[in-house]
């Protein structure tokens, strides 16, 4: 019986000492590190060892600052339009008699388009040249009576008045019978044709359309703030949709004396070659009008800007390797890019990525050259 208690106080003595080991332990470590933490934070100022690691360099994106050759352009959106273009009609009613044109070919100046009956309008002339010839006798006979003062000056009124409408007449008669030959104002290419032979036309009746294609123009709204900035002559670059990859060059011509107020624009045109008249009246243009040409500009990619209100800045990096605040003036606004008009200079180093992570003075570590080379094009 005195064993097997003597055997069970023996294992419970070893299973306190096993619970009080392990706490024995880590009260041991905290100490030491307790002490370790003290010793350094008590260290002499100025002994190398006190204050806290500068932190590492940051890894940016940096390109040198190039000057090159710049183009200001607005992009503008406007119409192309007919050089000349008319709805084809007659002056006078009548009954169509020759139709002498084929729908889509070219005529020429004063070429015959439309014929009308004329066999009225001849019959009206030739009544007329006999009116005016029996006025014309009388007119000379009373001109003689009137020299030997045989009538009075009032019947030799009347007789030249009689002259002078039936003269009139003839003529009013001789125009219709013109107008009866309705023949082309310009060259052009004449539209489809309204009419058949045999119909009768009032003046109202469209017969066809004449369109002259060469030149053609086109016509664009400029905003007011760039029209100090184009003049008569200057060039207009534009695309069609019709001709993806060809570009169109016009040249202005006129420049609209008044701006519309509901847009505060002013309309433009310029003359445009167009002899295959690919570019048909009514097609979109997207147009790029040049507003000024720089031979030397500090362009700088957009994300190297950093913007504060009205303050705009960017990271340079000096020969330490450092990075450094630099206010600039930014000029005119490109794709993508920015003209610095002061604050840096040619060949300086600017960050255009990593701007976010950097402060000024920090150390600086730039990225591989392959990773600049999208913003060097």
């Amino acid at each position: 019986m005195g064993k097997i208690n003597s055997q069970r106080v023996g294992l419970l003595v070893n299973a306190r000492i096993d619970r009080f080991v392990p706490t024995m332990q880590t009260t041991v470590t905290r100490l030491l590190l307790a002490a370790a933490l003290t010793s350094a934070g008590c260290g002499k100022k100025g002994d190398g060892v006190s204050g806290a690691a500068a932190p590492p360099p940051v890894q940016v994106v940096a390109i040198e600052v190039r000057s090159q050759p710049v183009v200001e352009t607005v992009m503008l959106v406007g119409s192309v339009a007919a050089n000349e273009m008319i709805e084809v009609k007659s002056e006078i009613d009548g009954v169509i008699e020759t139709i002498a044109f084929e729908e889509g070919k070219r005529v020429e100046k004063g070429q015959l388009l439309v014929g009308l009956d004329e066999s009225k309008h001849r019959t009206a002339v030739q009544e007329a040249e006999a009116n005016f010839k029996l006025s014309q006798t009388t007119y000379d006979r009373l001109q003689q009576l009137l020299r030997d003062k045989l009538i009075s000056q009032q019947d030799f009124d009347q007789a030249a008045a009689v002259r002078s409408m039936t003269e009139a007449g003839l003529e009013l008669k001789k125009r219709m019978l013109k107008d009866s030959r309705i023949v082309a104002p310009f060259a052009g290419i004449v539209g489809s044709r309204q009419i058949s032979p045999g119909q009768v036309i009032s003046r109202n009746t469209t017969l066809t359309w004449l369109v002259d294609l060469d030149p053609v123009k086109i016509e664009v709204q400029v905003p007011e703030r760039f029209l100090g900035q184009i003049h008569i002559g200057q060039k207009i670059h534009f695309g069609v949709a019709a001709y993806p990859n060809d570009m169109f060059e016009g040249e202005i011509y006129v420049i609209s004396p008044q701006i519309q107020p509901e847009t505060r624009t002013a309309l433009v045109k310029a003359r445009v070659p167009n002899p295959g008249q690919k570019l048909k009246g009514g097609m979109f243009a997207k147009a790029d009008l040049t507003l000024r040409i720089k031979d030397a500009a500090l362009l700088v990619p957009e994300p190297a800007l950093v913007n504060n209100g009205d303050l705009v800045t960017v990271f340079s990096v000096d020969a330490s390797g450092n990075a450094v605040v630099k206010p600039v003036t930014v000029g005119m606004r490109l794709s993508g890019k920015a003209e610095i008009l002061s604050g840096l200079t040619v060949g300086e180093k600017i960050v255009v990525e990593g701007v976010q992570k950097l402060r000024p003075g920090g150390a600086v570590r730039f990225a591989p050259p392959e990773a600049a080379a999208p913003y060097l094009k």
